[in-house]
């Protein structure tokens, strides 16, 4: 992969469109990308990660790409990224846009466009661009497929992001883990230990559901076979537990059989004796009902007998019935017009009620006349409505006149005072706005006095301090002088004294036949002796000492002394000799005009307002009063012709309205009596009609009782029976006679006369008797039912667990399989010796390979010193598997990476992400990076180191390619001519770049 150029606008620091131009850079090999702190040198970065993968690296990514826009960019310009790349043999062109908050075209606020992809391919035949897709997905996948890294994985390998290599090397083994994965990707390692680690627990769990239905279905035997069984003690999971359970249950199944053997016995035995007591039950009963039915029968002829005077009654009034039934009709059809005259009569009432005297006795064709007449004077007064509709329009069209006057007046006359007084309004705004605005002036000449005025009188106060302050440093530099002195004096006499008495101190040092310090003599026949007040060497060296500390505390005194002058001088130099109080006094003047003018001068604006408020309210008025004056002059016309018209319009409505108030009331009037009087003769031939219809039916009535033998219709009416009566009379005459047809057949009966000249049945006796042999039945019965349960559910239960227990050791089987494979792969089994998971196992491997390829350009950045090694050693209680160490070759011993210092920290974390640069690349198919970025770490070398990594770093184009360094350090930038530099400014970052030979 080998960048070309990149595109950016409105990305990140950078406010416009800034490019890059990575192959003339490139042509040195080695380029620098630098800047001050702040300006952008990793927005170019982030740039390019954008582009390949539509985000950036680190905590930077998130915002669904709203913060990767610039905040110095103008707000119609969209943020862009394009990239020019080749890769796998293909010359590539990538533009993306991220999501944009434009402002709308219509109106105010913001929308929010979606995120734009491009992705293009030269043609060198065509010598053209062609569009190969427009699509997220697609062009996240094609780009993913040819680089054949993820973003984590890029952002390691090609932005080489030294900090996180230098913790790299002092972390431990499962920050190293976390890494790595990410690079190499083994989470299908990961997986394989987290599936077996689930199955080894699911299986578990399997074994243990096994083996505890197996004990449920023993508790359920229990349960059954009573005191018969016996469980044992075991828990699920346990070994015997299986053997145990079906050995109870053998000896469970066995006696339960015996028990029903026995309870058969017992029931055969009860069925007997019940099928005895149940045979003569039967016949006591069947006695006693015979019995019964004798008695019964005989009462109930009796009851036949006292009821037959009621019963001829009956047959008589059912005849009575029949007839009158044929007088029905007739009487119904009387009734109904009998009830349809009386409501014909209360309609005729109802209807001549509201009608004048005048009507109150014409008939039928009477009132219809009158009704016609009132309906054709109605219809001639449409006209007259149409007319007084249009009096109401000019009536409200002459009040709208009238008030309208009635404002222009008002209106004129407000503007005429309102102007009259303009002059002087204006005149006293104009003296307002000049008094604010030579306030403001004022003001801003006071502002310019008010900080030297407040800083004099800052001075002259700390002056003041600082005079008091020079008097005591000056007293205390005095003091510290005389305890000097006399410390020096002290200390010189006690020389002297020891110098005086040295022969005595040199005298307790001589020993016979040893020579003298002084003459050489080895006899001292009369060596000196000390006298009182001697002094020693160490009395003198304290007195030293002590002249030493007060010299310091006087060399101190006297420098504070100097810097209290110093400040007093400065302080003196910028107030002057002017009293404190007379600077105060000036400097509160200075700030109470300063306080006055700016009040004065805060009304400048709203003067300025008031007088252009006040022009656009004269203008307003001006215009208002000529329209008022133009609207006058148009109603007068206006006026003079609805005047005519109305007087037109009232002289026809006169004629038309006669008595009532208005045309409308009169044909409301004329509406009602049309109405009322065209109800009233419906009614009226109504209720004729119907009184017709009532004679007729009086007279059909009478015909028909008389053929039907009643002497009047009321006769027959009340001989009528309805549905009810009819019914229960005859329900009553054939109830008697199925009652006496069946006390006729039972007495006839030959067996029940037999049963009744028998003596009395005891059934009581019986039932006692039959009902203790049941009840001894049940007995049997339930003990056989609850035997023959208890046999059936153990057997089904010891066959259940017999098949649990087979179903379980293959199971059983394949979970110790699965344990042990489970425990290998998470480093927790004792055939794991080192301990190690299977993900750090392959991690492992690829840490040797990257470990490997350091060490070769290791060696050459230390001078053939250092050699990183992968150790699989175990720390402590630890696991092993990922342990980095670095061999010393000056001392032939091998240390952990984290005890190299901060320059060696870099060049091996340098070495380390170069050569994982390497691995991974073979790791991703053998992909050529061509172009890599290094991100600082190179002020921690000194110049020896630093011109040996970049011979390292430069020794790389011998694979072809370039190495990008990003820095501020500043040697870099006389070391390396090809330079990209990120120039920040308050306007937003640009980019420049400088060539070699430039």
């Amino acid at each position: 992969m080998r960048l070309h150029r990149l595109d950016v606008t409105a990305f990140g620091p950078f406010g416009g469109s800034q490019s890059v131009d990575f192959d003339a850079l490139s042509a040195a090999g080695l380029f620098l990308l630098h800047g001050p702190t702040g300006a952008g040198k990793t927005s170019v970065l982030d740039a390019v990660c954008y582009a390949l993968y539509g985000s950036v690296p680190g905590a930077r990514h998130g915002g669904q790409g709203l913060s990767l826009r610039s905040d110095h960019a103008d707000p119609a310009t969209r943020t862009e990224v394009r990239l020019e790349l080749t890769v796998a043999g293909r010359r590539l062109e990538i533009t993306r846009q991220p999501p944009w908050e434009r402002p709308k075209k219509r109106g105010s606020g913001t929308t929010l466009d979606k995120a734009q992809t491009w992705l293009r391919a030269y043609d060198p035949a065509a010598g053209t661009w062609r569009d190969l897709s427009r699509s997220h997905q697609e062009i996240g996948e094609e780009i993913t497929q040819l680089l054949g890294m993820s973003r984590e994985q890029f952002c390691q390998v090609v932005l080489l992001p030294q900090g996180d290599f230098a913790r790299f090397l002092r972390a431990d083994a499962e920050a190293r883990a976390r890494l790595l994965g990410r690079l190499f990707d083994t989470r299908r390692f990961a997986d394989v230990e987290k599936r077996l680690a689930e199955r080894r627990r699911a299986t578990e769990a399997r074994v243990r559901e096994g083996d505890a239905a197996l004990l449920a279905d023993a508790h359920r035997m229990q349960q059954e076979a009573g005191d018969a069984m016996e469980l044992p003690e075991l828990a699920p999971g346990e070994p015997g537990l299986a053997e145990a359970v079906l050995g109870a249950a053998a000896v469970a199944r066995s006696t339960a059989r015996e028990r029903l053997t026995v309870a058969h016995c017992r029931l055969t035995a009860a069925e007997s004796a019940q099928a005895t007591a149940e045979q003569a039950l039967a016949g006591v009963r069947e006695l006693a009902r015979l019995q019964d039915r004798f008695a019964e029968a005989r009462r109930r002829a009796v009851l036949l007998e006292e009821q037959a005077g009621a019963h001829r009654e009956a047959q008589a009034r059912m005849e009575r019935g029949r007839k009158a039934e044929t007088v029905a009709p007739a009487l119904e059809l009387r009734e109904a017009a009998e009830a349809e005259h009386r409501r014909s009569a209360a309609a005729e009432t109802r209807a001549r009620g509201p009608l004048s005297q005048s009507l109150a006795d014409a008939g039928a064709a009477g009132l219809a006349a009158a009704a016609r007449r009132a309906a054709e004077e109605l219809g001639g007064l449409e006209s007259a409505r149409r007319a007084e509709q249009r009096l109401a329009e000019l009536v409200a069209e002459r009040a709208g006149l009238d008030r309208q006057e009635r404002a222009d007046e008002e209106v004129l006359r407000e503007a005429g005072t309102w102007l009259a007084g303009w002059d002087a309004t204006r005149a006293g705004l104009q003296n307002r706005l000049e008094a604010a605005q030579e306030a403001a002036t004022r003001a801003e000449q006071l502002a310019v006095q008010r900080e030297p005025a407040r800083r004099r009188l800052d001075a002259a106060r700390l002056r003041d301090e600082l005079s008091r302050d020079t008097e005591a440093a000056r007293q205390r530099a005095r003091e510290a002088e005389r305890d000097a002195l006399a410390a020096r004096a002290h200390w010189l006499d006690l020389k002297e004294q020891r110098l005086n008495g040295i022969a005595a101190e040199l005298a307790a040092h001589l020993t016979d036949g040893e020579p003298c310090a002084v003459c050489g003599a080895t006899e001292h026949p009369a060596p000196a002796r000390r006298v009182a007040g001697h002094v020693d060497r160490e009395a003198e060296e304290r007195a030293l000492a002590a002249h030493q500390r007060a010299e310091e505390r006087r060399a101190e005194s006297e420098r504070r002394l100097g810097v209290v002058r110093e400040a007093l001088a400065a302080a003196t130099a910028e107030a002057g000799d002017t009293p404190t109080e007379q600077l105060a006094a000036q400097a509160d003047e200075v700030e109470r005009e300063y306080t006055r003018a700016r009040r004065a001068a805060s009304g400048l604006h709203a003067a300025r307002e008031e007088l252009r408020r006040a022009e656009q309210e004269r203008e307003r008025r001006l215009t208002d009063r000529q329209q008022a004056e133009v609207r006058a002059a148009s109603r007068l016309t206006r006026r003079d012709t609805l005047d005519q018209e109305r007087a037109l319009l009232e002289e026809e409505l006169a004629q038309a309205r006669g008595d009532a108030g208005s045309v409308a009331a009169r044909a409301a009037q004329l509406e009602r009596q049309t109405a009322l009087l065209t109800e009233a003769a419906d009614a009226t031939r109504a209720a004729e009609d119907s009184a017709r219809r009532l004679k007729d039916a009086d007279a059909r009535l009478a015909d028909a009782a008389y053929r039907a033998g009643f002497a009047t219709p009321r006769d027959a009416a009340d001989a009528l029976l309805d549905d009810a009566a009819h019914r229960e009379l005859q329900h009553l005459l054939d109830a008697r006679q199925s009652e006496e047809a069946a006390v006729r057949a039972i007495l006839a009966e030959a067996d029940t006369a037999a049963a009744a000249r028998r003596p009395p049945a005891d059934v009581e006796a019986a039932e006692r008797a039959a009902a203790s042999a049941a009840g001894r039945l049940r007995e049997a019965a339930s003990a056989r039912d609850a035997a023959a349960r208890c046999c059936a559910e153990l057997d089904r239960l010891s066959a259940r667990a017999a098949d649990g227990v087979r179903g379980l050791a293959p199971l059983r089987e394949e979970y110790d399989r699965v344990a042990r494979l489970a425990a290998l792969t998470a480093g927790t089994s004792a055939d794991n010796e080192r301990r190690m998971r299977l993900e750090s196992y392959v991690l492992a491997a690829r840490l040797e390979q990257v470990a490997a390829a350091a060490t070769a350009r290791l060696r050459r950045m230390s001078a053939g010193r250092y050699t990183l090694v992968h150790s699989d050693d175990r720390t402590g209680r630890g696991r092993s598997g990922l342990g980095l160490h670095v061999v010393d070759a000056w001392t032939g011993r091998e240390r952990d990476t984290a005890t190299l210092s901060g320059g060696e920290t870099f060049f091996a974390s340098l070495a380390l992400a170069l050569g994982l640069a390497d691995v991974v690349t073979d790791e991703a198919g053998g992909v050529r990076l061509d172009t890599l970025f290094i991100d600082e770490g190179f002020g921690s070398l000194d110049d020896q180191t630093l011109d040996e990594v970049l011979d390292v770093l430069d020794s790389l184009r011998e694979r072809d390619r370039s190495v990008g360094i990003v820095s501020h350090v500043a040697d870099l930038r006389r070391r390396i001519h090809a330079q990209l530099e990120v120039v920040k400014g308050r306007a937003g970052s640009r980019l420049r770049a400088q060539l070699q030979g430039s």
